[in-house]
């Protein structure tokens, strides 16, 4: 499976602080990729400089076979319009907009924006918010908010889903919809990759990594055989 996006001895610190170390890892193309590991371990610093958010304090990041962490920031900027969807942790709507002009925000940018709408409003009546088209941020609920920028991310079809905790917040059953909806992305063709907690969706990925002290590892388990085993030994040390 040819690599979408590939990540070669990649570090990341802060001062003498380490927060990555040495990691290597490919996503190939319509490939799931979990990533599980404490609180606080820098998964999500990992998906950053995955998605050109931040660069690396050393190694190289290679989206497409093209070498792009040594890029300006308007280059990096526009390979994030062009090759990425996002789901933070945090929703990072933009307030003075509606529900629907938040999906709508990348079509504006690359200049689409009439065509995209009535896919917009499609996605967010499949996330159940086809009554709240028109609410602002504010008067969304954190579950709400989610499946917002869930949408949003999906909106253009991006090559690359890289998507932080997106079933925190939600019921066990918008949480398995959800879930379904992002792996059935790689049908398409996309790639995901994965930050979470939820041992049920990890177990449901293509591979599965534990990040602990700054390494990516691969648990020597088999992720598709027994989900609660699964759980059980993401638990473990």
């Amino acid at each position: 499976m040819p690599a979408l996006l590939e990540l070669s001895s990649v570090s990341k610190q802060y001062d003498n602080d380490v927060i990555l170390s040495d990691i290597s890892v490919a996503v190939g193309k319509g490939q799931v990729i979990a990533i599980i590991g404490d609180s606080g371990g820098g998964k999500t610093t990992l998906l950053s400089i995955m998605g050109l958010l931040q660069n690396p304090t050393g190694g190289e990041i290679f989206l497409d076979g093209r070498e792009v962490s040594t890029l300006d920031m308007v280059q990096q900027a526009k390979l994030r319009n062009k090759y990425f969807g996002f789901v933070f942790q945090r929703a990072r709507l933009i307030n003075s907009l509606s529900a629907l002009e938040n999906v709508m925000v990348p079509a504006w940018i690359a200049k689409a924006g009439g065509s995209m709408e009535k896919r917009a409003e499609e996605l967010l009546k499949h996330f159940n918010l086809g009554n709240r088209l028109h609410y602002k941020p504010q008067a969304l609920s954190l579950g709400q908010l989610r499946r917002v920028a869930l949408a949003r991310a999906l909106l253009l079809n991006p090559p690359l889903l890289l998507v932080d905790e997106p079933t925190n917040d939600l019921d066990p059953k918008l949480a398995a919809a959800v879930s379904a909806d992002l792996l059935q992305a790689r049908e398409t063709g996309a790639s995901v990759v994965i930050v979470t907690h939820d041992y049920d969706l990890a177990a449901r990925a293509d591979e599965v990594f534990k990040l602990k002290a700054g390494k990516l590892q691969r648990p020597n388990w088999k992720t598709k055989t027994d989900i609660s085993l699964v759980a059980d030994r993401l638990t473990e040390g």
